[in-house]
C-alpha cells in the first residue's frame, strides 16, 4: 500500500488546494475591472517574465508548447474568465470546472483508444445528471451563457490534459519550467481577443487605469495560482503516487464554494446543492471506484 503523506507534504497539498480555491473569488476581482481577455494577458505575461530568466526550456517540440497554452491557457481560460466576467458565480465556476476529468475520458478514448471501466461510466453518468441539474437553474444569478461557457471551458482543460499526455512522452522533465515557457504562448492571442472583443480605445484605457486591487488580482493569479500552485502540485506528484495526489483536487470546490459565499455572498438553491452533490459524487466514483469495480468483476468473473 503506498505511503502516506509526510506531514509537511500534506501541509503542502492542502496549501495548494486553498490557492486554486481562493482562486476564483480573485478572478471575479479581476474581471470587475479588467476586461476578460487583458485579464488573461497579463495573467500569463506575468507568469513567463521574470520566471524564464531562470529555468531553461524542456527538450519539447513547439507544437506541444503552442497546443499546451493554446488549449490549457488562452481556450480554458478565456472562456472561465468570460463566464464569471458576464456573471456565473465563482463559487459554481469551481465546481462545474471539475467536469474537466469526465472531458479527458472522453477525449482519452476517442483520441488515444483508451478503455473504459464501469466506475468511469457510473462517475460520468452521475456528473452529467448534475451538470444538467445545476444548468436548468439558470437566471438572474446564474446565466445560461456563463454556465455554458465554463463547461466549454472544462473541454478545453480537458484537450490540455490530452497534449500534457503527449508532453509526457518526452520523458522525465522540469514541469514547471514547461508551465512557464508555455506561457509565453498566451499573451499575444489574449491580447488579439481583447482588441477584437473590447477594441483599442478599451484596452488602453484599462492598461491606464489599472487599480491596486486589479493589479494585486493579476499578481495572485499569475504568480500564486499559477506559479506557487502548479510549482508545488508538479512537486507533490513527482514524490507521491497519482491516486494519493490526485484526489486532493476534490476539495478546490468546496473551499471555492465557502470562499463565494463569505466574500460575495453567493447563495446556493437546492437545486445547485442537489446537482453539486451528484457531481462530486461522479468525480469521487470516477477516483476511488477502480478498485471496488474490479473486486466485482472479480466476484462475477466465472471459474475456470
Amino acid at each position: 500500500m503506498p505511503s502516506p503523506l509526510r506531514p509537511r507534504d500534506l501541509a503542502l497539498a492542502l496549501l495548494v488546494i486553498l490557492v486554486w480555491g481562493v482562486n476564483f473569488a480573485v478572478i471575479k476581482v479581476g474581471v470587475a475591472d479588467v476586461p476578460p481577455m487583458l485579464l488573461g494577458a497579463l495573467r500569463y505575461l506575468l507568469a513567463a517574465f521574470p520566471a524564464l530568466l531562470f529555468v531553461r526550456p524542456p527538450k519539447v517540440p513547439f507544437r506541444l508548447y503552442a497546443l499546451y497554452g493554446m488549449t490549457m491557457a488562452v481556450g480554458q481560460f478565456a472562456l472561465l474568465f468570460t463566464a464569471i466576467h458576464i456573471g456565473m458565480p465563482s463559487g459554481l465556476a469551481s465546481l462545474v470546472l471539475q467536469a474537466q476529468s469526465f472531458f479527458t475520458l472522453l477525449l482519452a478514448a476517442w483520441w488515444l483508444r483508451e478503455p473504459w471501466h464501469g466506475n468511469q461510466v457510473a462517475g460520468l453518468v452521475l456528473a452529467a445528471a448534475g451538470l444538467v441539474l445545476i444548468g436548468s437553474a439558470h437566471g438572474a444569478s446564474m446565466p445560461l451563457a456563463g454556465f455554458a461557457l465554463t463547461v466549454a471551458a472544462a473541454a478545453m482543460w480537458g484537450c490540455g490534459n490530452i497534449v500534457t499526455r503527449a508532453v509526457g512522452r518526452y520523458g522525465p522533465m522540469n514541469q514547471f519550467a514547461f508551465i512557464v515557457w508555455s506561457s509565453l504562448v498566451a499573451p499575444l492571442p489574449f491580447v488579439a481577443l481583447s482588441l477584437w472583443i473590447d477594441g483599442p480605445g478599451a484596452v488602453l484605457s484599462a492598461v491606464q487605469h489599472l487599480s491596486l486591487r486589479s493589479m494585486a488580482a493579476v499578481a495572485y493569479i499569475a504568480w500564486i495560482s499559477t506559479l506557487l500552485g502548479f510549482g508545488l502540485w508538479t512537486y507533490l506528484m513527482s514524490r507521491y503516487p497519482v491516486n494519493r495526489v490526485a484526489p486532493f483536487t476534490l476539495l478546490v470546490p468546496v473551499v471555492g464554494l465557502t470562499t463565494g459565499w463569505l466574500v460575495f455572498g453567493e447563495a446556493l438553491q437546492p437545486v445547485h446543492f442537489a446537482g453539486a452533490g451528484l457531481l462530486m459524487a461522479g468525480l469521487v466514483v470516477n477516483v476511488f471506484g477502480g478498485p471496488v469495480w474490479s473486486l466485482l468483476k472479480s466476484r462475477v468473473r466465472p471459474a475456470a
